[in-house]
């Protein structure tokens, strides 16, 4: 059995292209519109983050192929996975299921929102 040492991690892959459209909403607290999981989504981001050597984003889904979810949640989205991202006119307040403060974030969190 062979331990892991720092010289055998593997450095994160570069962030995706699309960073910059996430950063840009996270900043300006307005949705991000994209495809996931072949259905079209109107998400509030909140927070990106690495976890496995992925990039992820958590937030709160707005809308799912044009319908309100029935309960409002924060989910987590791989942001490969996220296709024709663009940012949106629709401006969010961070919601209060939201915790920066979360142990999953410590040390791996990239950006959030702040509020």
């Amino acid at each position: 059995m062979k331990l892991n040492t720092d010289q055998d991690q593997v450095a994160p892959p570069p962030p995706p292209a699309t960073m910059p459209v996430v950063f840009e909403a996270i900043v300006k607290q307005q949705a991000l519109a994209a495809t996931y999981n072949r259905g079209e989504v109107t998400i509030a981001p909140h927070i990106v983050y690495t976890k496995h050597g992925e990039y992820y984003l958590d937030a709160v889904t707005l809308e799912r192929d044009g319908k309100p979810p029935r309960e409002p949640k924060i989910g987590a989205f791989k942001i490969v996975g996220l296709g024709g991202m663009r940012v949106t006119p629709r401006r969010f307040t961070p919601s209060e299921l939201f915790n920066p403060r979360e142990e999953r974030y410590d040390g791996v969190t990239l950006l959030a929102v702040e509020g």
